[in-house]
């Protein structure tokens, strides 16, 4: 390996971290149900990074590949489910704050 891909390495390994914990924070700190759920897509935009940094790295690609697309599947599900969720809980408070939801009954 060059010394050019050990820093590049070092760069991922880097940033996959920071944007993880961007992602915890952005959950943490937030009341709103979007804000949220953008802070979900930023800790898997993470690990998709980390995930295609090691398979580059560890010389199979392919199947770095396959696990993305096996994530990217998995998140769009999510969004999906999501969406549905944030829409109706808008129709019947009129709010995006999460303490409303706790609220709830049924």
């Amino acid at each position: 390996m060059s010394v050019e891909n050990i820093l590049l390495f070092k760069l991922y390994i880097i940033a996959t971290p920071v944007l993880f914990l961007v992602g915890i924070y952005a959950i943490m700190t937030t009341r709103n149900i979007i804000a949220t759920i953008i802070g979900i897509e930023i800790m898997t935009k993470g690990v998709t990074l980390l995930l295609a940094s090691c398979g580059y790295f560890n010389g199979r690609p392919e199947m770095a590949q396959s696990f993305i697309i096996i994530m990217i599947v998995v998140e769009v599900v999510i969004l999906t489910i999501s969406a549905g969720l944030i829409f109706n809980i808008v129709k019947k408070h009129d709010s995006l704050d999460t303490r409303n939801i706790r609220n709830l009954k049924g």
